[in-house]
């Protein structure tokens, strides 16, 4: 009887079992689906131009939406994520023109504020047990009314412009900014590959993947087996603020100004990518991948309704559609995936 059962707990599931209980297969399917019916209706879609096009909303999302697949898999939600994008391009722009810092100094200022942030959020939501969407609430609201207050009181307006003439603009805007070469590709698409190989390496090679899906699944019991489940979130919520600094640096570098509104009603998105991608709302499961895919999906939608001539009230509902029938699919999946292991 202890040999059978052995086997049984060391039998291969098979190739496709192990496929279909992969948290970003519906994502990818849908990307499928998505990108066939534009291209069939587009052939500026499917062109080259119309790849670069829709591929550089991707990116930027993408990149959120990585961090924010890795946080919902910890258990935790950012609401914060999107007005943070906002923040440190004020910061970065505010310091460069109004103070007259290096454009690289005025980044460097700016990571140490997103991180600060990001390190707040995950200390007050580990010490005092409070739900990160309520923190993470708070945070956000906060950072509205200052990038709003500081704006106004600095310049009059609610806007800070006039980047492209600081020092280091250049090269900074080549790094972070421009176009690979050429090709009408943004750089900023390779900064999206890399965040997303960088994250998949992480939960599916290295022990503080494990952690993450460990804090996510069960906190109690990751715990009890020594997991650090307090820094493990922390480190998460600092991950997230990171990203938030990339983009907003990105952004503020492409267009040379940022307003005091920048980033509110993104982080909605991030988590609609996440979820799209395969990660449940509940934690401990997805993946980086899933979530990339999910942003490419809201790339292809976002220009190829642009491109088919449709009114643009249409986007919101396809994200809704969209939303709903991620949700189901990953419910499914998960059920089976349950049900595989057992």
């Amino acid at each position: 009887m202890s040999s059978a059962a052995a086997d049984e707990r060391l039998a291969d599931v098979g190739r496709l079992r192990r496929l279909l209980i992969r948290p970003e297969l519906g994502a990818v399917v849908g990307a499928v689906v998505v990108f066939a019916f534009f291209a069939g209706q587009s052939e500026v879609f499917r062109s080259v131009a119309g790849i670069a096009n829709w591929l550089d909303p991707a990116a930027t999302l993408g990149i959120m939406a990585v961090a924010i697949a890795l946080l919902m898999i910890g258990g935790e939600f950012d609401l914060s994520a999107g007005v943070l994008t906002g923040t440190t391009g004020l910061v970065l722009v505010t310091l460069a023109t109004r103070f007259g810092l290096n454009v690289w100094l005025a980044m460097l200022v700016g990571l140490a504020v997103a991180l600060a942030v990001g390190f707040a959020n995950g200390l007050i939501v580990t010490r005092t047990r409070l739900p990160s969407f309520i923190v993470t609430l708070g945070t956000f609201l906060m950072l509205q009314g200052l990038n709003l207050g500081v704006t106004k009181a600095l310049t009059g307006t609610v806007q800070v412009a006039g980047l492209r003439r600081a020092e280091g603009y250049e090269s900074a805007r080549a790094v972070f900014g421009g176009t690979i070469g050429d090709s009408g590709f943004r750089v900023a698409i390779l900064w999206w590959v890399l965040a997303t190989v960088v994250a998949t390496w992480v939960l599916m090679r290295s022990r503080a993947g494990n952690w993450i899906f460990a804090v996510g699944g069960n906190e109690q019991a990751a715990r009890a087996v020594g997991v650090p489940a307090a820094r493990t979130k922390i480190a998460l919520f600092m991950t997230t603020a990171f990203a938030a600094w990339l983009v907003g640096s990105i952004l503020a570098l492409r267009y040379t100004s940022v307003q005091a509104s920048s980033g509110i009603g993104q982080e909605f998105i991030y988590i609609i990518a996440a979820v799209i991608g395969g990660c449940l709302l509940t934690g401990g499961y997805g993946s980086a991948i899933g979530a990339s895919i999910g942003a490419v999906i809201f790339g292809m939608a976002d220009k190829g309704i642009v491109f088919l001539g449709w009114d643009a009230d249409w986007f919101k509902f396809f994200l809704g559609a969209m939303l709903l029938l991620a949700t189901l699919a990953n419910r499914l999946v998960r059920r089976y995936a349950e049900e595989v292991k057992r």
